[in-house]
């Protein structure tokens, strides 16, 4: 398995699925400054100091690609209070499946009036691939994604001046207070 540059995509470790075996593969992906500038301007974050991750790849089921791993990154981004730069740490767990486009695990369960059923708490669904080519950096750069802080805040820095809402003021007067008032004659 050898890194290669991918277009679009800033971190990118394609994988042949013909060459996984039912034995895990062991994979530590890095990476270099080029791609670090390439995943700030993706993630619209001020810099990427690092990026590393360990993963396990194996053959799932008869066709698919199980991806186990974990990822760490440092980042620096902007406080949502002062501007001033924040770094964070990324320290997750992740596992992917993969399956063919035309595979029978690919779809959904679903209902006979066409509805999907969805557990939010099951396990997801396998992303699907085409060709016999998975993107492992790709998948690592997905879920170093999600763990990103939306809103960063330097530590002991508050919002000043502002009033909290607490919602106690928002019910709404009944239909029948005006009628409270009402005498009948």
């Amino acid at each position: 398995m050898k890194k290669t540059e991918a277009g679009d995509r800033p971190f990118s470790y394609p994988v042949k699925v013909g060459h996984i075996s039912a034995n895990p593969v062991d994979v530590h992906l890095e990476a270099d400054d080029t791609e670090l500038k390439g995943l700030a301007a993706l993630w619209n974050v001020l810099s990427v100091e690092s990026l590393t991750a360990d993963v396990k790849i194996s053959r799932w089921k008869r066709d698919g690609v199980r991806m186990k791993g974990h990822v760490q990154a440092k980042i620096v981004q902007a406080c949502v209070v002062t501007l001033e730069p924040v770094e964070s740490l990324i320290d997750e767990d992740f596992e992917q499946l993969f399956v063919p486009a035309d595979s029978k695990l690919a779809r959904a369960p679903s209902m006979d009036a066409g509805e999907m059923i969805l557990d939010p708490d099951g396990p997801d669904l396998p992303e699907t691939f085409v060709g016999d080519t998975i993107d492992a950096g790709e998948a690592v750069t997905e879920f170093a994604a999600l763990a990103i802080d939306p809103y960063p805040r330097k530590p002991g820095v508050a919002f000043e001046g502002h009033l909290e809402d607490s919602g106690e003021d928002d019910k709404k007067p009944s239909p029948f207070a005006a009628l409270k008032d009402w005498k009948k004659d």
